[in-house]
């Protein structure tokens, strides 16, 4: 039996706690996960991307950008994350993020039932190069996705399914999340640009 648990509810209440009023910049957000938490991070910004919120121009390709430099740092080993001003200055709609956050709720509550610590040997390296590797070419395709419907929003929930077995030290979850990062940019090139 795998042991509950809230992790991905917390990180969700913590981002809802740092709203006030009509706008958040990202700087808001990295100081309320904290800026040691890359997995936090990863998660809270790939779900931005997943829920309606992602109908706000542009979007994804920050998101690609703010996960590509989350995912270089973790490669290299940095300890703290540094984002550029020109992405921490960006700000978002408070009002579709909430919504986004309700959005969100239902299906994180549901998945929560059924991850915890298991293979945990998978969140630590070397094992993480894969998913991590498999992250940075996704998000260097990311920007290009926003001439695609949808497929921004699918690259970002293989991106959270990834930060959420990180985050809960949940090695099936990561090992699962492999699948989806591997073949995503491979459909998306089919249906996009197939022949």
């Amino acid at each position: 039996m795998v042991e509950r648990t809230r992790a991905l509810s917390d990180v969700l209440d913590e981002l809802e706690d740092a709203i006030q009023g009509e706008e958040i910049a990202v700087q808001e957000i990295v100081d309320r996960l904290g800026e040691r938490s890359f997995a936090s991070l990863m998660l809270v910004f790939s779900l931005i991307a997943v829920s309606p919120a992602s109908a706000i121009p542009g979007i994804t390709a920050t998101v690609a950008v703010i996960v590509f430099i989350l995912t270089v740092q973790m490669i290299f080993g940095r300890r703290s994350v540094w984002l550029p001003g020109l992405i921490t200055r960006r700000r978002v709609s408070s009002g579709m993020l909430c919504k986004g956050i309700s959005w969100l709720r239902k299906p994180l509550h549901v998945i929560e039932r059924y991850i915890g610590k298991r293979l945990t040997f998978l969140v630590h390296r070397p094992w993480l190069f894969l998913p991590l590797g498999c992250i940075l070419v996704l998000t260097l395709a990311m920007p290009f996705m926003e001439l695609i419907p949808t497929s921004g929003s699918i690259a970002s929930a293989a991106i959270a399914l990834f930060a959420a077995g990180l985050l809960t030290r949940d090695g099936v979850l990561v090992l699962v999340s492999l699948i989806p990062l591997s073949a995503v940019p491979v459909l998306i090139w089919q249906v996009g640009f197939g022949a």
